[in-house]
């Protein structure tokens, strides 16, 4: 696959990600921008990595191994568990939930670079980064900035009233 296929892909996945953490951040869920948007481009790396590794090996003229491809899935599920023990909870809030999906999407990156696919890494890691970095500076504005949303749920706000 061709580096500029990856990345189009992947900015898909962004927008998507951002979109549905939108949503998420105006209803001031735990799970919002950012975690919503390392989520998305985490999954699609992973499936990424899957189809350049296939096409490679058929453009090599070679069998797929799939072993490789086995080997991808157990990470994409070790992260997972991984990534909970990160999540701790106190009362109503809950943190780690973006270490949790930075965590998910480094295991992603190394993945890439375990297949010696270096710039399709360094589009992923320019992705993540503009997540963890520009979204999360947007995320805190809206926080801070969502005193009349109509978006956010009341019975959220009455548990944070209570607090």
């Amino acid at each position: 696959m061709n580096l500029s296929i990856f990345a189009m892909r992947l900015v898909a996945a962004l927008i998507c990600g951002i979109l549905i953490g939108l949503e998420r951040q105006l209803r001031q869920r735990s799970a919002g921008l950012t975690t919503n948007s390392l989520v998305s481009v985490g999954a699609c790396i992973f499936i990424l990595i899957s189809e350049t590794v296939i096409a490679n090996a058929v453009a090599d003229g070679g069998l797929v191994n799939n072993d490789n491809l086995r080997v991808l899935a157990q990470i994409v599920t070790g992260i997972g568990f991984l990534g909970a023990g990160v999540i701790l909870r106190d009362g109503f809030t809950i943190h780690g939930l973006n270490s949790a999906a930075t965590l998910w999407c480094s295991a992603a990156v190394g993945s890439l670079c375990g297949y010696g696919l270096w710039l399709e890494a360094v589009v992923a890691v320019s992705v993540i980064l503009f997540i963890n970095w520009i979204l999360k500076f947007i995320e805190h504005y809206l926080e801070n900035h969502q005193k009349d949303n109509p978006y956010a749920d009341p019975y959220e706000k009455k548990d944070k009233e209570k607090k």
